[in-house]
């Protein structure tokens, strides 16, 4: 078992920045992938970012690219999404997730946080 608690959200202005931490804790080893979904009301979840633990090899959705950044922090098990240029369409509940494959296909991403709500505004 893996557990994931989100911090970080918030609301901000378009144009400015959040970061997102989650805080792994469990079988971390078991999983291969870790990354960060979100879902906005009324739409389907959606991949935004995911990081394939045995190399650091990073993946962006293609409405984040180049504006968002994930990365962690092995020492303290601790996953984070920068987020800068945020635009109001970014605003959705961001959900840290794990998995032992690592895509955007939602099925094989097996342990979720509960969600941390990002909101900006125009």
């Amino acid at each position: 078992q893996v557990q994931l608690v989100e911090s970080g959200g918030g609301s901000v202005q378009a144009g400015g920045s959040l970061t997102l931490s989650c805080a792994a804790s469990g079988s971390i080893d078991a999983v291969y992938c870790l990354g960060w979904w979100r879902q906005a009301k009324g739409k389907q979840r959606e991949g935004v970012a995911r990081l394939y633990t045995p190399t650091e090899y990073t993946h962006y959705g293609n409405s984040v690219n180049g504006r968002f950044t994930i990365s962690r922090d092995k020492s303290k098990n601790t996953l984070f999404l920068q987020m800068n240029d945020l635009k109001p369409e970014d605003t959705a509940m961001y959900y840290c997730a794990a998995g032992r494959t690592c895509d955007f296909l939602l099925e094989n991403w097996i342990y979720w946080g509960q969600g941390t709500q990002v909101t900006v505004s125009s």
